[in-house]
């Protein structure tokens, strides 16, 4: 059986990571990855929208979860494991993502035997200075 190049694996995930279902369903896009490091564009839309014209809490916080994990597989080596959770995940709701399509930044802070710790921030896409929120996760891959 050929073996696979594990940098061919990676970027093969990071390819079809917003063909996932869920990614799918919210419609991001993958603007750039680097080693331990994702940024993730994510268009405004009303079907996505809470109360008013704001995002709603829970497309925020899975924008944050997305984006920590895709930081996570972005620095991997798939020859330590190839399942994968979250393990834990925080969110700061700063101020509402109001009509205006938001960029998240994921970077890894610590790398483990099995846990990733990141952090992201997202930030209003338009002139990236108005925070929307920050969050930390802990990501596991086995």
């Amino acid at each position: 059986m050929p073996q696979i190049d594990a940098a061919a694996q990676v970027a093969e995930l990071i390819r079809m990571f917003p063909q996932i279902g869920f990614q799918k369903l919210l419609g991001i896009e993958v603007v750039e990855t680097a080693p331990d490091r994702a940024v993730v564009r994510l268009a405004h839309r009303a079907e996505l929208c809470g109360g008013g014209n704001a995002l709603h809490g829970g497309v925020i916080s899975s924008l944050i979860d997305l984006t920590g994990a895709l930081a996570a597989w972005s620095g991997h080596d798939p020859a330590r494991g190839m399942k994968a959770s979250t393990v834990t995940l925080t969110v700061n709701y700063i101020g509402a993502a109001l009509g205006e399509p938001v960029r998240a930044t994921g970077v890894v802070r610590r790398r483990g035997k099995e846990l990733i710790f990141c952090d992201v921030e997202i930030v209003e896409d338009a002139a990236a200075t108005r925070l929307v929120a920050t969050g930390s996760m802990i990501y596991r891959i086995v």
